[in-house]
């Protein structure tokens, strides 16, 4: 039968916290899936008076504590899966927290024990704990004034950053200019344009690839920054006839940057030499990782990308250490799926069910406040980052925002309109556009689980769907989140 003449109408279930058996059904990527209610509030009061039982604080740390000495934390779909949440949650057993890649196109929003939200972007999400060093490794490409700003926001906030932060002397500086060309090239695109945050990530990355970039280091010897900044405005002007340089465009960048150069002095550090005596000295480290693998330059939705690795290779690259060395990753992924920007999104639920989606999980971006994509959760590509990143375990966030769905769909395979099964993640977007995707539908719980602070007193249909993505995924799920605030966060 031709799976695109197939009639698609919803299934309804009982309202029951009882399990149920699951059922197939085949759904095209375009229909829109069923939604009847959705009106979960991750957001309710963080600072909650909700007591964690001391057996689940118990089997917390004996969890957090089995984790290797070098570990990590990565994101498992196209961004925004609450990282900076657990590596919150995980920094006091770590001495170093450690960001490998990106910019400030990262937004990892976090709360503190009073409940006090805290969105950052550059600054590695270890910076609440007070005992914690945050190293921003080579990998990542840092906009010094951003920086600065969100150091003065922490702490107007009574967060102490000094002697905390440590900045790669081999990192890259992106200037407000790439931002400038990033907006540009995206106008230059116009229908095919990627979807970048703008906040000049790509075109930084690019300087870097040519090799006419600046790095942190170089802040060091001004004497030479004139000639290197002309290069790289004149390429820039070269290549976009709206872009406007001047020679006191290029004055007036100059005398910023040695403004910046005298107060970045104290952050920059040797953090390959810094990292490495760590590791030999058996400190802790956490790596905070960026964006996510879907996201990834090699492995994602080409061209709909990042510009860096956001995958698990991007740790050794990004801070200058042995393979060898990192131990246990953990893989972070939504109960649903979300990605913002232009691209392929296999389980997207267009329409009212999406906007419902969005609505009940909060899905608008930390860093430019864009409203996010919705979809079901979808396997294939879960599967295909746990194959690529090797992760030990999952953190499943957000689950509480399914809570009231009478039924919840996980995508479990793809077929080509022919109906031939594809095995894998495709790369060839055309095929991506045309795939059809096998849902499951399992029995929601139906009822507030945001309170609940033990695994074991979920719902049973709650605890089956976590089972049912441990056993299509083949990875356990350690960590489920039920709410933002660092008390909800559930221990299997």
């Amino acid at each position: 039968m031709n799976i695109s003449s197939l009639a698609f109408e919803p299934t309804f279930f009982p309202a029951t916290k009882s399990a149920s058996p699951t059922c197939r059904r085949l759904v095209s990527r375009r229909h829109p899936a069923l939604f009847v209610c959705c009106s979960a509030n991750p957001a309710a009061a963080v600072s909650s008076s909700v007591s964690v039982p001391e057996s689940a604080k118990k089997d917390g740390l004996k969890r957090i504590g089995e984790l290797s000495q070098v570990s990590g934390v990565l994101g498992c779909q196209w961004g925004d899966e609450g990282k900076g949440k657990l590596v919150d949650i995980l920094a006091p057993h770590f001495e170093i927290v450690a960001r490998c890649q990106g910019g400030a196109n990262a937004g990892h929003t976090i709360y503190n024990a009073e409940g006090k939200k805290f969105a950052l972007h550059l600054i590695p999400s270890g910076i609440l704990n007070e005992n914690t060093t945050c190293v921003i490794g080579n990998g990542v490409v840092v906009h010094v004034p951003g920086f600065f700003e969100e150091i003065d926001r922490l702490e107007a906030s009574g967060v102490s950053c000094k002697g905390r932060i440590l900045v790669s002397d081999r990192a890259h500086l992106l200037f407000d200019f790439h931002q400038e060309v990033d907006g540009l090239r995206e106008a230059e695109l116009a229908k095919s344009f990627i979807g970048t945050t703008r906040r000049g990530i790509g075109p930084c990355y690019s300087s870097k690839v040519i090799r006419n970039g600046v790095r942190v280091g170089d802040l060091r010897h001004l004497d030479t920054l004139p000639q290197t900044m002309d290069l790289l405005l004149s390429d820039a002007a070269s290549r976009f006839k709206d872009f406007n340089y001047t020679p006191e465009v290029l004055k007036e960048e100059v005398e910023k940057y040695k403004r910046y150069a005298e107060r970045l002095e104290p952050f920059i550090t040797d953090t390959v030499h810094f990292i490495n005596e760590a590791i030999s000295s058996n400190k802790k480290i956490l790596v905070e990782g960026g964006q996510a693998t879907m996201l990834d330059i090699d492995f994602g939705t080409y061209p709909f990308v990042t510009s860096s690795s956001p995958s698990a290779g991007g740790i050794c690259t990004g801070l200058g250490i042995a393979p060898k060395v990192v131990g246990d990753l953990i893989g972070v992924v939504k109960a649903y799926t979300t990605r913002v920007g232009s691209g392929p999104f296999p389980t997207e639920i267009l329409g009212k069910g999406g906007d419902l989606l969005r609505s009940a999980g909060h899905e608008f971006g930390t860093t430019t406040g864009r409203p996010r994509r919705c979809g079901w959760l979808d396997i294939v590509a879960l599967k295909y980052c746990c194959q690529i990143n090797g992760f030990s375990s999952l953190n499943l966030t957000k689950l509480d925002v399914l809570s009231e769905l009478p039924e919840i769909q996980l995508g479990v395979s793809y077929q080509t309109p022919d109906g031939t099964p594809v095995k894998s993640f495709p790369a060839d977007l055309s095929l991506l556009e045309q795939i059809k995707v096998e849902y499951e539908t399992m029995l929601g719980w139906m009822c507030d689980i945001s309170s609940i602070r033990d695994y074991s007193d979920l719902p049973k249909a709650a605890q089956e769907y976590v089972s049912r993505i441990e056993q299509l995924v083949g990875i356990p799920v350690h960590y489920v989140g039920v709410g933002p605030g660092r008390d909800a966060l559930l221990y299997k």
